[in-house]
């Protein structure tokens, strides 16, 4: 079956969905989502979105493009960073235009609470950035753009999983994608692909990510041939719940939650005694483990305590209460009376597919765009995230280069002329797919992945190491030739659910392949990344991004500058 329209946006989560209400405006727009559009990951954020709107404390966009600097441990590149800061109070308030209920002070405007490493006066102290919808922030700024989306008559294709980009002559011309109702194959001719599919945590065994999050747009765009940028930094996010790693939000501690050991000692003040509890996650998640490494986790196992019982119950129940329900059902925990079990959880990709401010993906160190491709939000690298991104600029970083990209796509598309993908393109994906349901193999995919996410989570996660990374890197190339051996056991076309996790699995594969490349190849310690063989930041050999493009030998790293304009990289004191 084919399709046609201006662009096709991937994904429907806040930067897809922003995208597509931008382009929708003049264009023919299609959203293509592996799951219902609301069930989009942007749902699960809790805790806010930051913008120097001064609504309760002294701020400007000065200060937080400086925190987003600091935090990025001096990778982030500064003239996008200064745009996100920029357009950021733009942002909260056409968010509360078209519907979002944000929280109000008591003087009727939009309410902000304080978040990790958002500070005052270039660093001074802690600052009350976020703005707050209770901890239900994404859930309804999901809502609220899908609600102008369907009023647009936007065209949604949920439930289909895209198999592959169509490229013509070095352009990006539309995608083929799998039916999962049905089992059949469809084609999308465009002028422009937009890709906002969100992050790959299911790489790491404990992670904050919902099933859907297997780094698809990545995986996509790499293996039409564009780099992924800056893969080795993944964020753990400090409080995931104790085993299952689901999130209790940074807006915890922004409430005046504390983090606490084995002691009852708040042990953040030893580490980072100007804004303790609300240091960056990077730093946050270490902190913890060093904790359970001095034998002070709880009860001498890996997890500490969250402590927000001084709060009191209508804090609590008012602007937490997803908080208070997750640890009352997942960890058997009444808030308001007892400390929560918490551990790092694997939270954020900073990496993801290389791109420019305005979502055109890149093709090398200089900048050239893939022509027809672009990508926005977690599966992106501008790079404002850097080496570690601060709490609440995750939303901030989808809505302003969802809307940057739309706006790109719309002009691209009012001249570009319409190409027609060759048939070749369904043929080769009807091939493939036939020859995964055909396979006889003795491996299986559950197997393959389970190993894969051991593997990552041991010697790739928080704290690295040479030799562990040499290890993770010739085991997952171990799994990829297992890959090649599996065997599905669901034969059938109605939502084959064995038929996705391999698909999804490929995915995986080649991007922890990426990240332990990565990971091994930059021998210093920078935000999230932490080789312990090599502690120290080295801006001499390694402030630089690194760039990885897919050969059919051993993929190529090579390297492109950062940006700075304006902070100079300095020691982070916090």
């Amino acid at each position: 079956m084919e399709h046609q329209f201006d662009a096709i946006v991937i994904g429907a989560g806040l930067a897809g969905l922003r995208a597509a209400i931008e382009i929708g405006e003049d264009s023919s727009v299609a959203v293509i989502s592996k799951v219902f559009a609301t069930r989009s990951h942007s749902g699960a954020a809790q805790g806010g979105i930051g913008a120097a709107l001064a609504n309760e404390e002294d701020d400007n966009w000065e200060w937080h493009m400086f925190d987003t600097v600091k935090g990025s441990d001096y990778l982030g590149d500064q003239d996008a960073i200064e745009t996100m800061a920029k357009d950021a109070p733009r942002t909260i308030y056409e968010l509360e235009h078209l519907g979002v209920p944000f929280n109000r002070t008591s003087e009727g405007k939009i309410a902000q609470r304080a978040f990790g490493g958002h500070t005052s006066n270039f660093g001074k102290a802690p600052v009350k950035r976020a703005c707050f919808a209770a901890d239900r922030t994404g859930r309804v700024i999901l809502d609220t753009l899908w609600e102008q989306c369907l009023q647009r008559d936007i065209k949604f294709f949920d439930e289909f999983h895209v198999l592959s980009l169509i490229i013509e002559d070095g352009r990006c011309c539309g995608v083929i994608a799998y039916e999962l109702a049905t089992g059949k194959l469809h084609t999308f001719n465009s002028k422009a692909v937009l890709l906002a599919t969100g992050g790959a945590g299911k790489i790491f065994k404990t992670t904050s990510n919902a099933f859907a999050s297997t780094g698809d747009g990545m995986a996509l765009a790499y293996r039409a041939g564009a780099p992924l940028e800056d893969m080795e930094f993944v964020q753990f996010h400090p409080t995931g719940i104790y085993k299952l790693g689901i999130l209790i939000s940074e807006a915890a501690r922004g409430e005046g939650g504390i983090l606490r050991n084995s002691d009852g000692e708040r042990f953040m003040e030893r580490y980072a005694p100007v804004i303790k509890d609300l240091a960056p996650r990077d730093m946050v998640s270490r902190c913890i483990l060093e904790e359970v490494r001095a034998g002070k986790g709880i009860d001498g196992k890996d997890y500490v305590h969250l402590d927000m019982t001084h709060l009191g119950e209508e804090v609590i129940n008012t602007k937490l209460a997803e908080i208070t329900g997750f640890a009352r059902t997942y960890a058997g925990v009444d808030a308001t009376r007892e400390p929560i079990p918490v551990q790092p959880t694997c939270h954020y990709m900073m990496g993801g597919v290389a791109s420019d401010v305005d979502g055109r993906v890149v093709l090398d160190a200089e900048g050239t765009p893939f022509e027809g491709l672009y990508a926005a939000g977690e599966c992106a690298c501008v790079s404002v995230h850097g080496a570690n991104r601060l709490g609440c600029n995750s939303l901030l970083d989808t809505l302003v280069f969802g809307r940057r990209s739309g706006i790109e796509i719309r002009r691209f598309v009012q001249t570009a002329d319409t190409p027609k993908a060759s048939p070749d393109y369904a043929k080769k994906e009807a091939a493939r797919i036939s020859d995964l349901m055909s396979r006889d193999g003795k491996e299986k995919t559950g197997s393959i992945m389970a190993r894969m996410q051991e593997v990552m989570m041991d010697k790739a996660s928080v704290f690295r190491l040479e030799t562990g990374l040499t290890e993770a890197l010739e085991q997952i190339r171990e799994l990829q030739e297992s890959y090649r051996n599996i065997s599905l056991q669901d034969k059938g076309n109605c939502f084959n659910r064995d038929l996705l996790d391999a698909l999804e699995l490929g995915h995986m594969l080649d991007l922890a392949e990426v990240i332990a490349m990565g990971a091994l190849y930059r021998e210093e310690s920078r935000g999230a990344h932490c080789r312990e063989d090599f502690p120290d930041r080295n801006d001499e050999k390694f402030l630089a991004h690194t760039l990885v493009r897919h050969t059919d030998d051993v993929p190529q790293i090579f390297e492109k500058p950062v940006t700075i304009t304006r902070f100079q990289p300095k020691e982070r004191k916090y």
